[in-house]
């Protein structure tokens, strides 16, 4: 079944993961996305095991890392710092949609691919440029890492134990959601092309996602004038909102409203704490956080995890287990909807977590494997015209593999 951007061919010249994480939902929506690859060196991430996904024959040893954020992709492996490889790049670009890239501000221009000249040739072309602080400012010219992004960001401040270390995401998040931004973007700009006829160039830079992503700790800070403390597990807004220790595990239990809470009194034997002004309101919860948090956590302990979570199943009662991956992909509700996927044919199976778009009923997620490096360079070249004397000829250069 096609997707909602069939027809749309995007140039990913991104490495890591904010960038390919866009190429990679533009490829499950349909798009052709061509990965534009150092020929010897690759995408950074094909490197980064173990644990690696073993190829057969010729076929490329893959770090899982790499195959997280490159689904649906055809690889031409093309030397950008020759001519040739230049030359090739901007007669690709001239009939593409979309070219995305994440390199150092001003990096492309001096190969002649930055987005000012990309599109003198195609006005068309929508150019996503992704870098850690955008393309202006005093730190324009600074690399930029999720995990210092979250440092700079204000994420870690808020992660972690209250008298612990400030502490990062198990995922690099920013990256996800600097991906998910740059998708955005690129898919306003390909709508208002369609009345303007005229492309853009869209600029995301990790350190404005991250403030972004702040959220309600953002406002809070903004709203109440005091940086906002780390609660470890427990949310600064809401009680009780947080992991509590049972008699042989741990559950999340996340009440948000002052009739869930009244449930839960009930359900470990204290129904008065919801006439309690102390604990009637979320607010007097919050006020009262020490207090309440430490009889709730006195009652669940007389009890098994996983009878407390079947009980507040019952009475409507927000609670989930803290599971382990291996227990996610295990969940029913996670394999039924078929969040963990097989790509690929007998000679080599690589598993992938779906795309969790769905449109009427239908996974986004595209059926094509990520590929070795260069594994589509004949294809792409001969596509655009090259001879099979021509082809063979940059690969003895080593322009491309």
């Amino acid at each position: 079944m096609s997707g909602p951007l069939e027809g749309v061919v995007v140039l990913d010249m991104s490495r890591v993961l904010a960038g390919p994480w866009a190429g990679q939902l533009l490829a499950d929506l349909g798009a052709r996305v061509i990965k534009l690859e150092h020929p010897e060196r690759g995408d950074d991430t094909r490197g980064w095991g173990p644990p690696w996904l073993e190829g057969q024959g010729d076929a490329e040893r893959l770090a899982a890392y790499y195959l997280c954020a490159n689904r649906g992709k055809q690889s031409l492996a093309v030397d950008i710092a020759t001519r040739d490889g230049q030359a090739l790049v901007r007669a690709l670009a001239a009939g593409a949609d979309v070219v995305l890239e994440n390199f150092k501000v001003g990096g492309l221009a001096r190969y002649g691919l930055d987005a000012a000249s990309l599109r003198e040739t195609n006005p068309g072309l929508i150019v996503c440029s992704i870098t850690g602080f955008g393309q202006d400012g005093p730190y324009a010219h600074r690399a930029g890492y999720d995990f210092m992004i979250q440092a700079m960001g204000g994420l870690m401040s808020l992660t972690g134990e209250p008298d612990g270390l400030p502490m990062k995401t198990g995922v690099a998040i920013t990256d996800v959601m600097t991906g998910l931004y740059a998708a955005i973007g690129v898919l306003a700009a390909l709508h208002e092309r369609r009345t303007s006829g005229v492309g853009r160039h869209v600029d995301v830079a990790l350190l404005d996602v991250q403030v972004a992503s702040l959220a309600n700790q953002a406002l809070n800070a903004l709203v109440g004038g005091q940086d906002p403390q780390r609660h470890g597990n427990a949310h600064p807004n809401i009680v009780p909102y947080q992991a509590f220790a049972c008699a042989d595990g741990h559950l999340a239990l996340t009440v948000g409203n002052d009739t869930q809470f009244a449930r839960l009194a009930s359900l470990l034997g204290h129904p008065e704490w919801a006439e309690d002004p102390a604990f009637a309101t979320n607010a007097a919860r919050v006020a009262h956080r020490e207090t309440l948090v430490s009889r709730i956590g006195e009652a669940l302990r007389a009890r098994r995890r996983d009878d407390w979570l079947a009980e507040c199943e019952t009475r409507g009662i927000p609670a989930g287990p803290i599971n382990t991956l291996s227990e996610v992909f295990a969940d029913p509700q996670v394999r039924h909807r078929g969040l963990c996927r097989t790509l690929g044919d007998d000679s080599r199976r690589i598993p992938q977590v779906a795309n969790p778009l769905r449109f009427d009923g239908a996974s986004a997620t595209s059926e094509v494997p990520p590929p070795d490096l260069g594994q589509d360079s004949d294809a792409v070249l001969a596509e655009m015209g090259l001879s099979v004397d021509e082809i063979a000829r940059l690969r003895r250069e080593g322009i491309v593999r």
